[in-house]
């Protein structure tokens, strides 16, 4: 009997040394990911300065990023909060102390976290947008870029990402999506359909204003990118509830958080709150493109 415990106990010890081998390699190889620096060819972007660019970079801005940064941009702390795994701060987007604009010094710093994910320095940015906005059109960054720019200095320092041992061991084994700086493609120069009611427009601010990153790679329906929120994303294909909406009806909900139904939009999982802001002409792209994709299932586990 005292050799089967002896054995026993050699046999667990060996399982929970390789155990912990496997997880101390999983650390550094995540850790090496983290750190990596990159570089791309630069973009040259030229920044308008007529009113009418820098009322639409508000508007994108206010649409696109306030959601994630803050009414002021000057970032939210524990933005993403999931207890082991760790949290990040998103990032204060302003010129005051701690801000981005001041840590920036030039155009194409701000092509590089907006277009690349990455940082000044070259390493990743955890900045799960990026999978949208790389997306962006040289005109529309350009506008973008030139209201931050414009906008009042917040003093506020932000932590960044902090993330865990059992993350950085859980993004090496693939659970945890990789980084933006890892997926999205990289172009030097983006181009854009024509600003109107159009199916063609529609698609470009899908996929410029994260809805993909909740809805899936089809708009079928999805788990949300935040592992800790169980919840599954709609269907919004015309195989989804949307196939009974009118486009009035979609634009209303849109506006109100409130669907036909009477289903009221939580704006923890559907940013409505940013979206109603969205001119006519966007809404009326998006709905004219969502109606145009194929008629798929809800996603399901």
């Amino acid at each position: 009997m005292k050799n089967v415990l002896k054995w026993i106990g050699i046999v667990l010890g060996t399982l929970i040394g390789i155990i912990l081998i496997v997880g101390v390699t999983m650390f550094a190889l995540g850790t090496a990911r983290m750190n990596k620096t990159y570089d791309f060819p630069p973009s040259n972007i030229e920044l308008p300065t007529d009113q009418a660019s820098l009322e639409f970079g508000k508007h994108r801005v206010e649409t696109l990023c306030a959601g994630c940064h803050g009414a002021d941009l000057s970032g939210i702390e524990k933005w993403f909060n999931a207890g082991p795994l760790g949290t990040i701060d998103s990032a204060n987007l302003t010129s005051g102390e701690g801000g981005f604009g001041r840590e920036a010094q030039s155009t194409e710093d701000y092509v590089r976290a907006i277009r690349h994910g990455i940082d000044p320095e070259g390493k990743s940015l955890f900045m799960p947008a990026v999978t949208s906005t790389s997306h962006l059109s040289d005109e529309d960054l350009g506008a973008i870029i030139a209201y931050l720019k414009t906008i009042p200095p917040v003093d506020h320092t932000t932590n960044g990402k902090n993330f865990k041992p059992l993350a950085l061991i859980l993004y090496t084994a693939g659970v945890i999506a990789p980084l933006p700086v890892e997926v999205v493609s990289h172009e030097t120069h983006v181009s854009a359909p024509e600003r109107t009611a159009s199916v063609e427009y529609g698609e470009y601010l899908v996929n410029t204003n994260d809805c993909h990153v909740c809805h899936g790679p089809d708009l079928a329906g999805g788990p949300f990118p935040d592992p800790t929120i169980t919840k599954i994303s709609p269907n919004l294909t015309p195989g989804g509830e949307l196939a009974g909406w009118t486009e009035e009806q979609f634009i209303n909900t849109i506006r109100t958080g409130v669907t036909p139904g009477g289903h009221n939009l939580d704006p923890e999982f559907m940013p409505w709150k940013d979206y109603r802001l969205f001119y006519d002409e966007e809404l009326q792209a998006i709905w004219l493109y969502l109606q145009s994709l194929p008629k798929l299932p809800q996603w399901t586990k």
